[in-house]
Order: structure tokens, then sequence, then C-alpha cells
């Protein structure tokens, strides 16, 4: 029913029930903004008093309001108080209403009575095929009839301008969405249509942002939210357009999840940076970048996503300084400093005073701006460079008719060759006060710093990558799935069905007494590693548990020692050497999240892992390794051989396809996997159940 959401922004027929002709009155409001914006559908103000609002005639109830208009009504503001929210809910869903929107307050948001009362809504909406926003919203507006659809004080003032732009703006708090918009116009950035939803009883952000991505009036899409809870709505998006998301509420690692290193190392915040990622949702900290991404967006700017994820940059400066911060922030933010083909540094050697640079960066030196034509041969020149994806042009201060020159030379750049062009001003805007006007009307987004330029360079590139592929129905290979062991599985038994699955698992045998611990140890080579079985152990090392290297006359004493914590003991076939790494899989909100780390005793103090939803690829298993130490570890570090990436990633990809149908809420923890030159071997495994983690799983 997404079809129905576009009411929001687009609806040509608006009741506001609660409207009163009282100044100042929230009832009052959304027909005040209507009238004083131009709305081009129909107000039918309803009041049980009938009577008038702002000279329109006003109707008792949204039966008669339905009789006048002689069709259904797309769009319906419920602004009554609580009590009578109920009955206007269930007159508009007997009415035919297609959407309607509770901004009254006091359901999901006070107690579980309000909550048990906002559900009741949400069942009669859905009884009648009606979608339901709110409640305890402020509503929406924009779109190219104007709809005005809210209460918020931000239309109130006479300086507010009516949201005009391909931008859509949504919002899961309604103050921060409208204080948000405000600050996009005040800007001047192009957002046309804002939704902010409130209590999400029925009709979520993830949903409206689906519905608006593939409205033709919308060309990016600028989130707030508070929860994910749609992973598939925020794909359709951002399949569509470039989706760029301020996700608040940053969680602390491990705070429910002592029980292992995995889950006290993957913090929530971790988990829905993955998710966003898996999306194609870019992720940005703070609403200034997420409306300076915006602006850049707003150009029509793209970047292609290619296998490399790197981005390549290029710097134009009249500032030492800020091509140098410049290119601080493009290595921070994961974007690589373009390497300039020769001969484009010899052309522009020919330009430049002999005190300036000619690699990138490329500092023209302020001297430059008195000469013109040179600034604009300089950057034509780097913009060409086929290495160059981006171009970022700081300058520190821009007076007179500088400004004008060098925004028509910016945006020459951009129209030739296509490539985003991004400025960084760093000076008081009162120096040139029409400079962010001239270089926006120039495709030229502008910013008071180069740290903000590359930060929107890099929103740009991640909302282009689009969603990645991880289809669950891909082909599964030959590995056999196992069945899941009980949550109070030692790790002998966790061992052998991994074992099922063709996982390498060292050799290993329980032993009752010194004699049976001897004669293991000489069946496993003569060199063992004696491990204390002990359910609910976790941390065996830590209990003195483990105990590696052991011959065959130091097993009696290492038996000893691991029996005494009174549980069985395992031997195990001694694997010496290697990389250690941590794997593991555990639960959460969004589905099972795979972690791979820097692993070993010392894995929460080294505190380096990354981590992807599932399902997954090798590909992607391959990137992960690669966001950690492992990758540099694993080419052999300070003079050892390289350890066999390859087979960890076919082993992890093993794990994954053996343990599929495992439970939802199953953790488990392989620390550590050793990889050798020639494979790798699982040296412990743990499972336990974390049933809390995956309360509300979509």
């Amino acid at each position: 029913m997404l079809s129905d959401l576009s009411a929001l922004w687009s609806a040509r027929s608006i009741a506001v029930i609660g409207a009163t002709e009282r100044l100042g009155a929230m009832g009052r409001l959304p027909v005040e903004y209507l009238v004083k914006y131009g709305y081009k559908g129909r107000i039918l103000p309803v009041n049980p008093k009938s009577g008038t609002v702002m000279g329109l005639s006003a109707f008792t109830g949204i039966q008669e309001a339905t009789h006048e208009l002689g069709t259904a009504i797309e769009l319906a503001l419920i602004m009554v108080p609580a009590g009578a929210v109920q009955q206007a809910v269930k007159d508009c869903a007997d009415a035919g209403v297609r959407v309607c929107v509770v901004m009254s307050s006091g359901f999901g948001e006070v107690d579980d009575d309000g909550k048990r009362r906002q559900d009741e809504l949400v069942s009669i909406a859905r009884q009648a095929h009606m979608r339901l926003l709110g409640p305890n919203c402020i509503g929406s507006v924009g779109g190219a009839d104007a709809v005005m659809a809210t209460f918020s004080p931000v239309f109130s003032s006479d300086s507010t301008p009516l949201p005009a732009g391909s931008l859509a703006l949504v919002s899961q708090s309604g103050a921060l969405g409208f204080g948000a918009l405000s600050l996009g116009l005040e800007r001047e950035l192009p957002v046309g249509i804002a939704v902010t939803t409130g209590n999400e009883a029925d009709v979520t952000a993830e949903e409206v942002a689906a519905a608006l991505a593939y409205d033709d009036q919308v060309s990016g899409l600028l989130l707030y939210l508070e929860s994910v809870t749609d992973l598939a709505a925020l794909a359709r998006a951002s399949a569509a357009v470039p989706t760029v998301a301020v996700k608040a509420g940053r969680s602390e690692a491990g705070a429910r999840a002592a029980a292992s290193h995995t889950g006290a190392l993957t913090s929530g915040d971790d988990v829905v940076d993955a998710a966003l990622t898996r999306v194609g949702v870019a992720r940005v900290a703070t609403i200034d970048h997420l409306l300076d991404a915006g602006a850049l967006i707003a150009t029509g700017a793209r970047l292609a996503s290619p296998s490399d994820p790197r981005v390549g940059v290029g710097v134009i400066t009249t500032s030492g300084g800020s091509g140098i911060l410049a290119a601080d922030a493009i290595e921070a933010e994961g974007l690589s400093l373009a390497l300039l083909d020769a001969h484009t540094i010899a052309e522009i050697e020919q330009v430049i005073p002999a005190y300036g640079s000619a690699v990138n960066p490329v500092d023209v030196t302020a001297a430059v701006m008195a000469e013109p034509g040179l600034f604009e041969a300089c950057v034509h020149k780097l913009a060409s460079d086929p290495a160059v994806d981006a171009v970022v042009a700081c300058f520190a201060v821009l007076v007179g008719d500088d400004v004008t020159r060098i925004a028509r030379a910016l945006g020459e750049v951009r129209a030739a060759t296509k490539k985003p062009v991004v400025a960084a001003r760093t000076g008081a805007a009162n120096l040139a006060p029409e400079g962010a006007r001239l270089l926006a009307e120039q495709g030229v987004p502008v910013y008071p710093t180069p740290e903000r330029a590359v930060a929107a360079l890099r929103a740009l590139r991640d909302a282009c990558s689009g969603p990645i592929d991880v289809a669950d129905s891909a082909p599964r290979s030959s590995t056999l799935s196992v069945e899941a062991p009980p949550p109070s599985a030692t790790e002998d038994q966790v061992k052998a069905l991994l074992a099922q699955a063709g996982l390498p698992v060292p050799s290993s045998r329980m032993v009752a007494d010194a004699n049976e611990a001897r004669i293991a140890v000489s069946a496993m080579g003569g060199r063992a590693v004696f491990k204390a079985v002990v359910p609910g152990l976790l941390h065996k090392s830590d209990a003195g548990g483990v105990i590696v290297d052991v011959i065959p006359d130091g097993a009696t004493a290492a038996f000893e020692q691991c029996a005494a914590l009174g549980g069985d003991v395992l031997v195990e076939q001694f694997i010496p050497g290697g990389v250690e790494v941590l794997v593991g899989i555990t639960p959460s909100p969004m589905g099972r999240v795979l972690t791979v780390g820097v692993g070993g005793v010392l894995t929460e103090v080294v505190a380096d892992v990354a981590v992807t939803l599932l399902p997954t690829t090798a590909q992607q298993i391959d990137a992960l390794i690669d966001n950690t130490r492992l990758g540099k570890l694993l080419t052999g570090a300070r003079g050892a051989q390289p350890a066999d990436r390859q087979a960890l990633i076919k082993t992890i990809t093993a794990l994954v396809e053996a343990t599929h149908d495992w439970p939802i809420d199953m953790e488990f923890e392989l620390n550590p996997i050793t990889v050798l030159t020639d494979g790798c071997w699982i040296l412990d495994a743990v499972v336990h159940r974390r049933i809390d983690e995956t309360e509300g799983h979509h």
C-alpha cells in the first residue's frame, strides 16, 4: 500500500478534524498554513459546531465533508483530545479516508494503557485498509500542491518559504525533523517534502522513505532515524535514489553481552552501521552533515560504485593549510588522494608560480587569484585527470570579482566532466555575501571547512553504492548443514557438529584419568593441549583450564589441574603458531551478525573486530578481514610467512552455511581459529542463547 502514502505530500483533499477559528489554536494552524501557502486542493474543516474557519465552511463530521466533496477524502488530520481520537479514526475509516494523521498525543509515548489504545487505532485503520500516521505526530509538508499538513510553528514565521525542490526529509522526531527542515530552508537547500512519523504505530519512516523514493518529484532522501526496523524498505529506497541518514541512539558496546568476547566487542551501533551499509544508506553523524550531504546530492552529482570503493579526490587550493586539512580528511573518510598523471602535473607546473605545488593537493597560491585565467586552467587540468573522480576546491578568503570568476570556472568543470565538485570556503560569509549563492547556481555546494566538504563527498559515495546483493536464495555449497547444539553444549560437542560439516577441527578425545591422558598425548603425536570441560565456563584460559604443548611426561599434572575445576578433561591435538582469529555469529534485532577480528586471549584488549549482517558472501568476508588488523597480520608480520587467508575465508563461509538454520537466538563463537601458512584450525568453540537480544527482530 505504498502508493497510499503519497497522500501525505500530494493529497487533493484534506480534512482537518478539530479545526477551529480560535487564533493560535493547534486546530487552526493547518488550515492557516494551507491557505497561506496556496494549497491547490480542497480544505475541509471539521468541527461539530460547524461555522467557519478562516472563511471556509466547517462540517459537523467527516461523513458530511465527504458527502460535500462527492468522493473519499484523501488525507485527514486528527487534532482532537486523546479521548476522542478513537471515534475520529473510526469515522475516517467508515468514510473511506486513504490516510489519517493522528496529531494528538497521549498514546504509546505515555504508558502501557496508552500503547493499548494506540494499538486499537491501528486495528481500526487496518480493517478499513486505511493508513495511519502517528499518533503524537507533527505531520507533513510540501509537494507540488503545497500540502501543509502540520501545526509546526516553523510555518508561523513570515520568513519561512514554501518547501520546494527535489530532496525529501523523513524524520521519526517531529520537532527535530521540522527544525532540520528550517535549517535546510535557511541554507536554501531544495527540500520539497518533509514527513514526520511520530509514534509509528502503523506507518514507519522506512515505509515513507520507500514511497518517496519512487515519486517523480524526489531525487534524494534525508532521514533522521531513532530505530531501524524495516531494512527491506530502506533497501528499496536507496536502490531508487541516494539516501543518507542520521541514526541516533549510539549504544555502549557489550552492555548485555559479557558472556562472550564477541558480544562484548560488538555494540548495537556497529550492527546499525553494518545494516545501513548492507541496504545502501549512507550514515552521517549530525544534522549538519545530513544537510551537507543533501546539498551535494541536490546538484545531481553522483559517484559510481566501483568494486574498489576508494574514490580518487583532486584538491585545488589557494592555501597550503587548507590543502593539508583536505588531504587529512580524505584519508579519515576512507577516500583517496588521487595520484595525478605525470602529464597533468607537468601542465599545471607551467601555470602556477614556482613556489606553488603541482602535485595533489594542487596549491595555486593566492598569487594566482590575481591573474585571471590561471586558476581556471589549473582546475580544468586537475579535473580532467583520469585518476580524479571528484574535486575539492579550498579557499581561505574569497572577495570581490574572484568569487564570480571562480564560481564560473568550477561550474564549467562540473558541466564538462560531470564529476562532483565541492568548495570549502574558510572565511566569513560577509566577505563575499553572494559567494555561496553564485557557487550553488553552478552546481557547486559550499562548506565552511575542508572536513565538511570531504565528509559530504564520502556520504555521496556511500549513498550511490546502492544495496548490497546477498540474496539468501543463492545456491548453497556442498557444505552440510548440521543440527544446532543444545544451549548447554560443551566445546567438544560443538566441535563434533562442526566437524560433521567438514570444518577443520583438531583431533581430540575425552579422558577419565591420568593414564588415559598419557595415552591420548602419545596418540596426538606427543604434543597436546589439555582443556577443562566445565558447563558454563566460557573463558577457560582465565581459570587455568587450558594447558598447551603438553608432552607425555606432563600429562598427569595437566590432567589434575584441569580436573580440579570440576568437569571433564579434553585432550586435543596441539597446533603450534599461526595468526589467531575471532569469528562469532550473534543475534540482533536486525538479524544474525557475523563478527571477524583479532583473536586469542587478548581479544578484548586489542578490541579489533568488524561486523556484517548475514547472509554474506566470500567477497564480503574478504573485505571484512581488511577492516581490521587481520589483513596485515595475515600477510606476514615482522618477517613471518604469509598465513593462508583463503583457507580462513573458506572456513568462515562454510561456518555460515553450516549454521544457517540454527536458532536466531543462538550465539556462538570460535576463538581462536589459528591460521597457518597452509590451512587453518578451529581451536575453541562455545555456544549460548541470547533470547533477550532478539526481541523485536524483524
